[in-house]
């Protein structure tokens, strides 16, 4: 079954909903300080988890490639701060992470699937 196609909350067990919203705020240890751990704590929590939780682990892999995506859309705004703009990006960029990030989290945690918008697929 598709992750996609996973809608109804009674199919998929609590510590699995759990997995996934916490896979999708794991995100948030890069905002606290910890290099990388944007990237490192979903890339982690997918591999734990991709043989037995299948919906916790696609929620993990979709928080990694809207994370990298991120990563490199904030790389493009350091740039262009050359040219002033890209702090009106930088700043725009952390505000939509944080809403998306905690859109994403509350939806996994209700047993729905969510895809970010803006992701480029890394990984599939």
């Amino acid at each position: 079954m598709s992750h996609e196609l996973i809608e109804n909350t009674t199919e998929i067990p609590q510590a699995e909903r759990t997995w996934a919203m916490l896979a999708h705020l794991s995100s948030f240890l890069g905002w606290i300080g910890i290099p990388f751990a944007n990237l490192i704590a979903p890339f982690v929590m997918w591999q734990m988890k991709k043989e037995e939780m299948p919906f916790g682990s696609s929620q993990a892999k979709e928080c990694l490639n809207f994370q990298i995506s991120m990563t490199l859309y904030a790389i493009i705004s350091g740039i262009l701060c050359l040219i002033l703009i890209g702090f009106v990006m930088l700043l725009a960029l952390f505000v939509f992470d944080i809403i998306i990030t905690i859109i994403a989290a509350i939806k996994a945690n209700e047993g729905n699937a969510y895809r970010y918008p803006l992701t480029i697929r890394f990984i599939s």
